[in-house]
């Protein structure tokens, strides 16, 4: 069975419709990561110049034999960073749980601990399974309005717009990493992942797991340091 090629068009009429067509697929793949940084611009700072906040939120991003990986280790720095330096008072950190074999808020928690955030300053999110996930938890479970954002610089500003979509009144701060193939996979994957986001801005679903109200935060706010 032979596989026919695709024609191009021989007319100029045709060509043009081809062209417009093409040019017209690049703009609607572009409008997604384009509202990303659009809505993001004035969102993003550094360690030294984050916003005081309650609340600092880390998002998971994988575990090596049980610990955090170099690029949530990370993370996890920049957030221990902005509450020894009294920027934030609560560190909610936010990963996957689903398997009984894989614990990344507990790990992050570990973590933290170890490098001088107090146990009762930390609240664990078990069912951040996604950005959005994260995001709608924040809000609707553990009642963060306002909160700074920790993560990657290639991943930040899809974290900032969710956050915002889903009622977090928030500013991210993109940690710095090594551009390893590890980070050119992610930058390649937000690209694609612009245009979920997108939608989960718009549409608002709900999250894998939403479960009742937690008093989480709240407590660990009522601790002191």
């Amino acid at each position: 069975m032979k596989i026919r090629r695709p024609r191009l068009p021989r007319t100029r009429r045709g060509q043009r419709r081809l062209v417009q067509a093409v040019m017209a697929g690049c703009v609607l793949a572009l409008l997604p990561v384009t509202w990303l940084y659009v809505s993001t611009a004035d969102r993003l700072r550094t360690t030294a110049d984050a916003p005081r906040a309650q609340v600092a939120v880390v998002f998971g991003a994988g575990l090596w034999n049980g610990e955090p990986s170099p690029y949530l280790a990370n993370r996890l720095d920049a957030a221990a960073k902005l509450y020894r330096a009294g920027r934030v008072e609560v560190v909610l950190v936010t990963g996957d749980n689903s398997r009984r074999d894989y614990d990344e808020p507990d790990a992050m928690r570990g973590y933290l601990r170890k490098h001088g955030v107090p146990d009762r300053r930390i609240v664990s999110d078990y069912a951040g399974f996604d950005t959005w996930d994260s995001c709608v938890r924040a809000r609707k479970i553990f009642g963060v309005d306002r909160a700074v954002l920790v993560s990657q610089s290639f991943h930040i500003r899809r974290a900032v717009a969710l956050c915002r979509a889903a009622g977090v009144d928030s500013y991210g701060v993109g940690v710095d990493a090594t551009h390893d193939v590890t980070w050119y996979y992610g930058g390649t994957r937000e690209v694609f992942a612009a245009g979920k986001a997108l939608l989960d801005a718009v549409f608002h679903p709900d999250p894998t797991f939403l479960g009742p109200k937690e008093p989480g935060v709240t407590r660990a706010l009522a601790a002191g340091r």
